[in-house]
């Protein structure tokens, strides 16, 4: 035939498979939305969804546990879902839809409407999340030089919709309803499904992408193509997590066992304990060799879901310590969540070459020493907090500064652990068990959040006032700032003293 397209890896642009800048701009657009509302969501709740409540704060942080841990947990599915029936190409346009929905209805002032959004959001990013990335590795052929620096120009991508959405959808919020910086993150969502159909239109991505099978596709289930049942069964289970979500109270009475703890905390703790039994028989039946690296990899996933619990707090705690307690001369509280991105992007590259120049005279140190530096940053960045209320003012508000040099310091400590980590997970499991522990790794992020929400909820003001702020809340943050410093310092030295141990254990690996 004359008029044959050309494979998708013939299509190139700047070196590099065409279809990868398709899939920058739809996960830009898509992170764009995601952190957008994000940066609202909990000075949302805390002002409209639960100003009623004296204990809103403490309603905030579980509700905004609850949703990080079940966004993160929802991509093992979703990605399963995709490797077995529908094919990356199909899961995100699906999730796509789901999420474009989920942040409109999040524009509608209701209870109902907000526990329903943020359920769409979830279920939607889990079939989104995990295939664009995956997608990302699939336009390289094996053994690819070109794949890393792929990777690191869609992960810039990831940051720039981080750094532009919180500013914008901030700005939009403050300045206009919270309706219309959500309606924006829907709209970037939607901008993000378009550039990724235009790619399709435009056959950049080839034969990339489709269903493993179309007779997996059609084959019926309860006399329904699994193609169809998979979409049907996504829109249904979106009411199950709502419900899940606005079952936020405590499960029993203080001073019980279930003190403190919801549905959504039970069942985390429930997939923790089967997560850890599986992993224990694993090791069990593993060589000696493998047993070791395997114990490394679980050690470094704990470790990141330390990180993770204290740099989330971001979207949650300090997100409220800005708006009562920190002197917002240059942007708003939500904007203030733009931060950590910016600094991503502008360290990204000298932190990269700083590994490269001390590789060259094999100074570079190996992965256990930047975990645990890492961590030490982490617990710098929050100490730094801790100390800002010696210089309050009158009205108990910090300066900007702190909150500034907080964010930089626990972005450095972001680019010591957490590019390295995801590639060290696949070298140390054995390759029988490495998507299990890819899972796992992914798994970590849902974790993390509910340890951002025991702090939460340790770290709730309790008030009718919805201005409460200055002395009233000042040295709750900064003790609770103070614990949470102490915890990721002891943590990172800790791994800085069993450094020479782990490097042991992890053999050949790096």
């Amino acid at each position: 035939m004359s008029n044959t397209i050309k494979p998708s890896e013939q299509q190139e642009l700047f070196g590099h498979p065409k279809g990868l800048f398709y899939l920058f701009f739809a996960e830009l657009w898509e992170r764009f939305s995601f952190y957008g509302m994000r940066a609202l969501l909990t000075l949302y709740m805390v002002e409209v969804i639960f100003e009623a409540l004296a204990e809103r704060d403490f309603a905030t942080a579980a509700v905004y546990a609850s949703y990080g841990s079940l966004v993160y947990a929802s991509t093992v599915i979703g990605g399963r879902i995709s490797d077995q029936i529908l094919g990356m190409r199909n899961s995100i346009f699906l999730g796509g839809i789901l999420m474009s929905v989920g942040h409109f209805v999040l524009a509608i002032e209701n209870d109902i409407a907000f526990y329903l959004a943020l359920s769409l959001i979830i279920v939607g990013n889990g079939f989104f999340k995990p295939n664009i990335s995956t997608f990302v590795g699939a336009l390289y052929e094996e053994g690819d030089v070109r794949k890393d620096s792929g990777f690191t120009i869609f992960y810039m991508g990831i940051n720039i919709g981080g750094w532009v959405a919180p500013l914008l959808c901030g700005w939009l919020a403050y300045s206009y309803g919270w309706h219309y910086g959500f309606g924006l993150a829907g709209i970037g969502m939607l901008t993000g499904l378009i550039f990724f159909w235009s790619g399709i239109r435009k056959n950049v991505f080839g034969d990339k992408g489709m269903p493993p099978n179309q007779e997996v596709m059609q084959k019926k289930v309860l006399g329904i193509k699994q193609g169809i049942l998979v979409p049907v069964l996504a829109v249904l289970s979106a009411p199950l997590i709502a419900y899940l979500l606005s079952a936020y109270k405590s499960l029993g009475a203080e001073g019980t066992f279930f003190d403190d703890q919801n549905i959504v905390n039970v069942i985390f703790k429930g997939i923790g304990v089967t997560i850890l039994a599986y992993l224990g028989y694993i090791m069990y039946q593993a060589t000696l060799d493998e047993r070791k690296k395997l114990f490394v990899a679980v050690l470094i996933t704990f470790f990141m879901t330390i990180f993770w619990g204290f740099h989330e707090l971001s979207g949650s705690v300090i997100t409220l310590f800005a708006a009562r307690n920190v002197e917002l001369d240059f942007m708003s509280a939500a904007q203030t969540n733009s931060l950590n991105s910016m600094f991503i992007i502008i360290l990204a590259i000298p932190i990269s070459l700083m590994w490269t120049f001390l590789n060259k005279r094999n100074l570079n140190p190996r992965t256990p020493y930047k975990f645990g530096l890492g961590l030490l940053f982490a617990g710098v960045s929050f100490y730094i907090l801790a100390i800002s209320g010696a210089s309050a003012n009158a009205n108990g508000l910090v300066p900007f500064a702190y909150l500034l040099l907080m964010y930089f310091l626990i972005s450095v400590g972001e680019l010591f652990m957490s590019p390295v980590g995801l590639s060290k997970i696949t070298d140390l499991s054995p390759k029988r068990i490495v998507a299990f522990m890819m899972g796992v790794w992914f798994l970590s992020s849902a974790f993390a959040f509910q340890v951002v929400g025991f702090i939460g909820k340790k770290l709730a003001i309790e008030s009718t006032d919805k201005n409460v702020g200055g002395f009233e809340t000042l040295a709750v943050y900064t003790d609770g700032f103070q614990l949470i410093a102490e915890y990721a310092i002891g943590a990172g030295i800790l791994i800085l003293i069993a450094s020479p141990l782990i490097k042991k254990l992890m053999g050949n690996v790096h």
